[in-house]
């Protein structure tokens, strides 16, 4: 088996589960629970009936949903295949139907139904009446349940009604036939119950507060010496008479109380009031992408001295600055490098959308481990958990609000962009990652007073100081304005750069620029032939090709160009982290540094060399220290150099046993951290064909730093398959039984000593006991599942009962000499969430939802391709900005 070996300080990561519990938290509801706080939080994930389609009456109690598939969230209306794209996936109505019953420690609470995204347009049903309606896809949908007046003792039927049908009047608004992602839909994220008694803490998404509701934190004068936190909490009194209250702030680190606010308030009857206070941090523990500190923000409501409600909200005290052509500014002091990272989608082979905080949380762990310093979001708000994981790993992020290449001359799109802002920047202010807020409609040409409204928007809802907005330097009504341009100051190009960027607008940029996608490089855009885009399934000559397009081919914009871009040019985000499914064109975005089950390709190493071997991070998650990778499979078809990615200062390359080859990083030419080596001419099939008969067939490649040798990547060239070995794919996080969680299990087909035979071609029929199930069967090619580059993944969800979980994978045509099977057992671990639900979902495999149908109204090739013409247009004005 290939082993990628790091320092011994990298493999310290993760070693006592209880810190890894504790960093990877994911809020609820956007707040983390408090104990005995007296409010609680139910996770209304499971027990939910499943129709994909429309029903008359479905919100009626009485409705029989009996024949209804029982399915948990996060759910997408309809698994797909792994190359699922060009409008595969059903889009249309779907219904969701809950059953649940609440017990007399309900009786006389506040309910607050908290759903942090459905798809499209949505209307939810208590007892059959109507309690909220609802158009977007990305940002949460609040119910205050007083008003249905749920009954105690008795069963209540929640019922969601769905649709992710194509929708001009809400943003992003554009079909999806001409759209470059996927409107997977369902209630694709988490869902929570909140109870709360008559006095509490107000949601920010559901109270319609400028700069208001919930709890707000940000951070005033902040040095190495000292820090002012500013904390303010709306507080509600929902009781028919005045009340007297304290409300009590707590400032810890590490479990630890470092500083407290104690505040007396009285409430006028059915009123609300915000609380400000400040509190002093002497010496605090900044936040920054090194050391990702967090500090807890306990807020508790008391009468008395009764806790009678309280949150924790989650904050690095940090203080970011751009100040133009002196770059970005960290905590007082220019920010060393660049910062570069990845655009994302919230998209996942055959679940789609629907990924579980776990799924989520791995996301942000390999991108922060590939080296990136920030994410920008694409093209809409990430999950909550996301967010969550970014604070504690130390990654930036740009949020962005749901928009592509769209725009509805009616006023009422318009208005409804302003509220995703609103409701974008109400729900993600507390968070330290948030670098740059990008209101602006991505790629979209819209009406001359657009900018400054939304731009406003954010100030408005965000007034102060570290809000900075970021929007194309060409787009309207921006350059004057925002606070950050997407796009290249005059001169920034190097010289040798693609003859194309002498078209690019040379115009005067006082502020700081950041390249938003970079690295894309197609032919043209209904062809969508390119460089970058290279399926993991096609092997190591078209993995190497888009690695070192990626990293100094100087083909379009590329690391190296953007590490030696002034102080003025902060940094850049690749397109795209992860392969992801489109609407527009059948094949699926295959330029990601790992494919869409983030099984990594060599631009992934790539990536991670750029991280300076000194780097440590204080995040238990987070690897660190000297690397090596070599990317070559040493087969009959491989090329004649040996590429080798490293963060060291040279490379060691012993072939075979034999011959001992050296070369330094060439940081001389070249601006990026650490250019890939290149040993010319040290492969030769013919060469190991011969030294096969007698010799060693090792090759290793060793990192010095200072002479000394670092870091050591051992490999060898494959032999004849032998046997399926299977390893848990999970980052290092711990797999929940909370009926969500999913798992990927990868099956190797491996020589006997155990390296993975790349060239197989088998398929591999998996099998799962105990407390598992397989996502997907033989419909979408899930299970069996195609070899390709050696493996074949399966998911594995939990289910709600922890324990032995027992995977089996097999070749399905077996015979003497076929590959032998392999079993793996892993343990799912207890869920400390509290659940409700009346039915609890006990199957144990899941049949895909998308059933096998022929569009009879396909379009025609010209058709399409005359739709595309507008797209085309778009991309290459704005790109002229970025790409």
């Amino acid at each position: 088996m290939k082993r990628f070996f790091l320092s011994a300080a990298l493999s310290a990561a993760a070693l006592l589960l209880a810190t890894v519990l504790f960093a990877q938290q994911s809020s609820t509801a956007g707040f983390f629970s408090l104990p005995d706080s007296g409010r609680e939080v139910f996770n209304f994930n499971t027990g939910w009936r499943f129709l994909q389609g429309d029903a008359a009456g479905a919100e009626a109690p009485s409705f029989d949903d009996s024949g209804w598939e029982l399915v948990n969230l996060p759910h997408t209306v309809a698994l797909i295949g792994a190359e699922g794209s060009g409008c595969r996936n059903y889009q249309g109505p779907a219904w969701y139907r809950k059953h649940v019953t609440l017990g007399p420690e309900f009786d006389g609470r506040r309910l607050f139904l908290h759903f942090e995204a459905i798809m499209g347009r949505s209307e939810i049903f208590v007892d059959g009446r109507s309690v909220g309606k609802h158009t977007g896809g990305y940002l949460p949908v609040v119910l205050d349940l007083q008003e249905a007046g749920i009954p105690v003792g008795r069963s209540v039927v929640i019922a969601v009604r769905a649709d992710n049908s194509d929708d001009g009047s809400y943003p992003p608004g554009k079909p999806e036939d001409v759209l470059d992602f996927t409107y997977h839909g369902g209630i694709y994220r988490d869902c929570w119950l909140i109870a709360t008694g008559d006095t509490y803490i107000t949601d920010p998404n559901l109270v319609d507060k400028q700069a208001g509701g919930g709890v707000f934190v940000h951070s005033e004068e902040v040095s190495e010496g000292r820090a002012v936190v500013v904390v303010e909490a709306d507080v509600q009194n929902d009781l028919p008479k005045a009340r007297s209250i304290t409300v009590q702030t707590r400032l810890t680190l590490d479990g630890a109380v470092v500083k407290e606010a104690v505040t007396r308030v009285n409430l006028p009857a059915g009123a609300s009031r915000k609380v400000s206070q400040r509190l002093e941090v002497k010496q605090p523990a900044l936040w920054t992408p090194q050391t990702p500190r967090l500090y807890g923000v306990e807020s508790r409501l008391l009468a008395g001295k009764t806790v009678i409600d309280g949150l924790e909200t989650r904050t690095g005290i940090r203080s970011i600055e751009f100040r133009g052509k002196d770059g970005f500014w960290l905590n007082g002091k220019p920010y060393e490098g660049k910062l570069m990272g990845v655009n994302r989608h919230q998209d996942f082979a055959y679940i789609g959308n629907a990924m579980p905080n776990n799924l989520t949380w791995r996301d942000a762990v390999l991108l922060r481990n590939a080296g990136c310093t920030i994410i920008r979001s694409a093209h809409y708000p990430q999950d909550p958990s996301f967010m969550d994981a970014c604070d504690a790993l130390g990654m930036f992020i740009i949020v962005a609000t749901p928009g592509w290449q769209f725009w509805n001359e009616d006023p009422a799109f318009a208005e409804h962009v302003y509220d995703d802002i609103r409701q974008m920047v109400r729900r993600d202010r507390n968070h330290p990652s948030v670098l740059m807020w990008e209101p602006i409609l991505n790629e979209t040409h819209y009406p001359a007073d657009f900018a400054e409204r939304t731009y406003n928007t954010v100030h408005t809802e965000y007034p102060y100081p570290g809000c900075f907005c970021a929007a194309d330097a060409g787009s309207q009504g921006v350059a004057g304005l925002y606070d950050v341009l997407y796009g290249m100051p005059p001169g920034a190009f190097r010289p040798g750069g693609a003859a194309a960027m002498s078209r690019r607008p040379q115009m005067e940029i006082p502020q700081s620029t950041f390249t938003r996608e970079w690295g894309d490089y197609v032919d043209n855009w209904e062809h969508h032939n390119s460089l970058s885009r290279a399926s993991r399934s096609w092997g190591e000559g078209a993995m190497l090709i888009q690695a070192m397009h990626y990293a100094n081919q100087h083909n379009s914009i590329d690391y190296d160009m953007l590490s030696g871009m002034p102080a003025q040019h902060v940094g850049g985000c690749l397109w795209h982290s992860f392969d992801h499914q489109r609407g527009y064109h059948p094949d699926p975005f295959w330029g990601g540094i790992m494919d869409a089950f983030r099984q990594p390709k060599y631009s992934y190493y790539m990536f991670v060399s750029q991280q300076a071997a000194a780097f440590r991070s204080t995040s238990p998650l987070v690897t660190s220290g000297p690397m090596v990778y070599i990317a070559h499979e040493f087969g009959p078809f491989s090329g004649p150099d040996v590429t080798v990615f490293t963060n060291c200062d040279a490379v060691r390359l012993t072939m075979y046993g034999r011959d001992t080859l050296y070369q330094e990083v060439n940081r001389k030419d070249y601006a990026m951290p650490s250019a890939p080596v290149v040993f010319k001419d040290a492969y030769s099939f013919h060469d190991l064909r011969r030294i096969n008969r007698d010799g060693t067939l090792t090759v290793t490649a060793e990192g010095l730093i200072g002479g000394k040798v670092v870091a050591t990547y051992t490999t060898k060239p494959s032999a004849r398959s032998y046997e399926v070995r299977l390893r848990v794919d999970d980052a290092g996080l711990p797999f929940t039984a909370n009926g969500s969680d999913i798992v990927t299990v990868i099956a190797s087909i491996t020589d006997k000593q155990g390296e993975v035979r790349d060239l197989a071609k088998e398929v591999i029929v998996f099998e799962v006991e105990g407390e598992g199930e397989i996502v997907g069967d033989e419909r979408i090619q899930a299970n069996p599942r195609q070899v390709e580059f050696g493996t074949a993944p399966v998911l594995i969800r939990a289910t709600g009962k922890p324990g032995k979980i027992t995977v089996r994978a097999r070749v399905q045509f077996g015979g003497e000499l076929a590959p032998t099977p392999a079993e793996l057992s892993f343990e799912s671990l207890p869920s400390t969430d509290r659940f409700l639900a009346d039915e609890v979902r006990t199957q144990r495999v899941q049949a895909p939802l998308l059933p096998y149908y022929w569009d009879t109204n396909q379009k025609s090739i010209e058709d399409h391709k005359a739709e595309l013409e507008q797209v085309k247009r778009d991309q290459e004005y704005f790109g002229e900005f970025n790409r």
